[in-house]
């Protein structure tokens, strides 16, 4: 994936969201608006693959979290397979898809979100 730095590289891929319901962060909010994707890294976050006198080269490991207002149980389980189903439309080429974790009840201030985390990887190449 070409980028100038790996903070380019999450925010190419929140971009790529910016056509869903869905506010879209390329790092971690102070308070995160349901519903809302957020790019945060995941572990491990950089695999080296090739480090040499003009390139380093990483396979980097994103996980990209689904956010919905758990305001019922069915209907935000539903809001949150709806807003998956949308990110794994849009992702755009060069990214590899890997499993899709369980939904969990985030509480952030007096406010519960239900999310759910999709694990994504792509390759990195920064040349000197």
């Amino acid at each position: 994936m070409p980028a100038n730095a790996i903070s380019e590289t999450r925010a190419a891929l929140a971009n790529a969201f910016s056509g869903l319901a869905a506010t879209s962060y390329a790092s971690v909010p102070e308070t995160p608006i349901p519903p809302a994707i957020v790019i945060v890294p995941d572990s491990p976050y950089m695999e080296i693959v090739l480090i040499g006198k003009g390139a380093v080269k990483v396979k980097i490991n994103f996980a990209i979290s689904a956010i919905v207002a758990s305001n019922s149980n069915a209907g935000s389980l539903d809001n949150l397979e709806k807003l998956i189903i949308g990110i794994l439309a849009a992702m755009p080429a060069g990214y590899v898809v890997g499993q899709i974790e369980k939904p969990t009840v985030l509480e952030v201030g007096q406010s519960p979100m239900l999310v759910a985390d999709i694990n994504v990887s792509t390759y990195y190449t920064q040349t000197t």
